[in-house]
């Protein structure tokens, strides 16, 4: 994992500095919980969004909006240089379907596609979306590093509500930590950014005994996020045949926004 440039020092934390239009050193804010020398998926999908902002920016402005993003997660994410390229699948005014790739030591280790949708006044017919969260200023914040490893858990603001089970819970989540050094991120870049972490709030089976690391994460959004706080209300389900399923309402502090997939691959942690 790269160190952070003597020049860029005194500069607040980042997760990346960029080193030129399209590859980024990764900082140890973005190390993984499951195992040394990895980033976490976190920062790794916030990224791949930030990249699309400058690649929509760079051809001018447009009223289409990202509702959904999937990320197929093709192997370890090491914490190594990582390069970042968009291209478009789809091209069209109302409906634009680009793709992604990102790339660790010459390996394609993550492929996103990102669906852009046009704007339109539906708010006659909004509706049906689930209940609101308590503010996060009503629940206690919780150090997630108790349970999980890494530099990317150790930099979040955590708030658990109250009463989880195993398997299902909920949380308000921040971090104050730059995406990308010296560069402002959208709302939408952050917060997909700590949707991933939806796996580690409602832990079924101890992460000490189990791995259960997810090799996707899909995001459908019918609002646009706005805000620092991320929302979550998470369930988790194990199958009997190794595979299970993190499943997430996302929420902003207006409600809402959207909901969360993850795939996972079940199995005992081996003995140390």
């Amino acid at each position: 994992m790269a160190d952070p440039d003597p020049a860029t020092a005194a500069a607040p934390p980042a997760y990346y500095h960029r080193l030129d239009e399209r590859r980024f050193s990764p900082t140890p804010h973005v190390s993984g919980a499951w195992q040394p020398g990895e980033q976490h998926m976190g920062p790794v999908a916030g990224l791949i969004v930030h990249a699309v902002d400058g690649f929509v920016a760079a051809r001018g402005t447009d009223d289409l909006q990202i509702s959904r993003l999937t990320y197929e997660i093709l192997g370890l994410l090491g914490a190594t240089e990582t390069e970042v390229e968009v291209s478009v699948l789809r091209a069209g005014r109302t409906i634009e379907l680009l793709e992604v790739t990102l790339t660790l030591a010459g390996r394609v280790a993550v492929r996103a596609r990102v669906w852009r949708l046009g704007r339109g006044d539906t708010a006659a017919v909004a509706g049906g979306q689930p209940a609101d969260l308590p503010a996060p200023e009503s629940c206690e914040p919780w150090s997630a590093s108790t349970l999980w490893d890494g530099g990317f858990i150790a930099s979040l603001e955590m708030r658990p509500l109250p009463h989880p089970e195993p398997g299902r819970a909920g949380a308000w989540l921040r971090t104050r930590t730059a995406l990308v050094a010296g560069e402002p991120s959208s709302d939408l870049a952050r917060f997909v950014m700590l949707v991933d972490t939806a796996n580690g709030i409602a832990v079924r089976e101890p992460p000490s005994r189990w791995l259960f690391p997810n090799l996707d994460l899909t995001v459908h959004l019918y609002r646009q996020p706005q805000g620092s706080w991320v929302g979550l209300t998470t369930e988790v389900v194990f199958g009997a045949s190794g595979v299970g399923l993190t499943s997430s309402v996302l929420h902003d502090r207006s409600g809402p926004v959207g909901r969360a997939e993850q795939i996972l691959t079940v199995r005992p942690r081996p003995a140390l």
